[in-house]
């Protein structure tokens, strides 16, 4: 008599964990060098200020430690659970980036922090609106095609946020948000005469948001001049170009760098790269490069292993994010862009880019915890063993294929 027996189900011994390994120990990577980095770069900071040569370091350990804890929670609580939040954490943001602007306190020429520059508001913005556009784009997924609940309703969504950033200003993290729209609209199964459109309006907007900011035409001559001859670019990026001639190939040695005591602008968070790369040569760069990359690459392979369109569009919106930003910062210190103010992720000094960009890594873990548990459920259910009479040896059924795409 033929009978079927279902095998129960054993976790894969290759990957033991509910989280993603390659994820955890890139980001842990790149949290100890920008602890050595923060370290090296911040005791001119700290002493300018009055505070022991540690202090900056010290408030860096501090954030990243929160930071970890934030991640860890957040891996924790599923990511389905948000959609009851968001109005709130949409009308949270929006009111703190206005109060940037009530409050007024200009730090480097701009409005865009709170409490003596603890909280840097825009920072959260770009982690919040990936988020709200993670669930907007995917609840409207058969309505991206009309102008009237599609196009026109998405760009007053990231339009209006980025205009309260553009206020401050701080145009490099309105170009961001704009960026991070376009990608995940294309992503959610927006088609590319929609794409065009959306990119066409952006850039109006852009061209718009530059004829009134007189800091953005300034760093775009600045820039032009520094394309044409490096002698007068800005000052910040001279002294980044020095930086990274005086590195050279295997650089000078953690601790060793002198451009930074010697007039490099912000160089424990804006300008950290120079002095990394000043540091450690041109192959501590690459090595920096090479797990930004790593990253990208995980946070796509969560993204195609989510157990649902909604947990791909935030895997993939929360590490084109972050690395994004590494990809503006280096971009800038290299001279490739226009000087911009954004921080390089987990490496920059500053709670509040820690502080949001591991929220992201908690996220996106959740996402891949429950892409592992999703896989195993379905196995579970697809793996059988047949047993006729003893002559059939074990034949296990197909599963379901595993890797599914962005607009399943």
């Amino acid at each position: 008599m033929s009978y079927e027996t279902v095998k129960p189900h054993h976790r894969n011994p290759a990957n033991p964990l509910p989280f993603d390994v390659p994820m955890l120990l890139i980001v842990a990577s790149l949290l100890v060098i920008g602890l050595l980095m923060v370290y090296s770069s911040s005791w001119d900071a700290s002493m300018i200020i009055d505070k022991p040569a540690t202090y900056v370091f010290t408030r860096q350990v501090m954030w990243v430690a929160l930071g970890i804890a934030v991640a860890f929670v957040l891996s924790l609580f599923d990511y389905h659970k948000y959609e009851k939040l968001l109005v709130w954490i949409m009308m949270g943001i929006l009111a703190l980036l206005m109060a940037v602007l009530v409050q007024s306190e200009v730090r480097f020429n701009s409005k865009r922090s709170l409490l003596n520059g603890s909280i840097q508001p825009a920072e959260f913005a770009k982690f919040a609106i990936v988020i709200y556009l993670a669930f907007w784009l995917n609840n409207h997924r058969d309505d991206l095609h009309e102008l009237s609940n599609g196009l026109i309703p998405l760009a007053i969504i990231i339009g209006s946020v980025a205009t309260l950033i553009i206020l401050q200003p701080d145009i490099s993290a309105a170009g961001t948000i704009m960026i991070l729209g376009v990608l995940m609209f294309f992503l959610a199964g927006g088609s590319w005469k929609q794409l065009i459109l959306i990119m066409f309006t952006f850039a109006i907007f852009a061209v718009i948001a530059f004829s009134i900011s007189s800091t953005a035409q300034l760093r775009m001559q600045q820039y032009i001049s520094g394309l044409q001859n490096p002698v007068e670019g800005s000052y910040h990026v001279r002294r980044t170009f020095e930086a990274i001639i005086k590195g050279g190939v295997f650089g000078v040695g953690l601790g060793k760098a002198d451009t930074k005591f010697t007039g490099l602008p912000l160089p424990h968070t804006d300008s950290i790269f120079a002095v990394l790369t000043e540091e450690t040569g041109l192959i501590g760069a690459l090595v920096v490069i090479i797990l930004y990359a790593l990253l990208i690459w995980r946070g796509l392979t969560i993204a195609k292993k989510a157990p649902d369109r909604l947990g791909s569009l935030i895997a993939f919106g929360l590490t084109a994010w972050i690395v994004l930003e590494a990809f503006i910062n280096i971009s800038v210190i290299v001279g490739l862009f226009p000087f911009a103010g954004n921080a390089l992720p987990f490496i920059s000094a500053g709670g509040s880019s820690m502080v949001a960009s591991m929220a992201a890594i908690g996220i996106t873990m959740n996402v891949a915890r429950q892409g592992v548990t999703h896989e195993a459920k379905e196995r579970s259910q697809t793996s059988a063993t047949v047993d006729l009479r003893g002559r059939d040896w074990r034949r296990g059924v197909p599963g379901a294929n595993r890797f599914g795409d962005f607009t399943k």
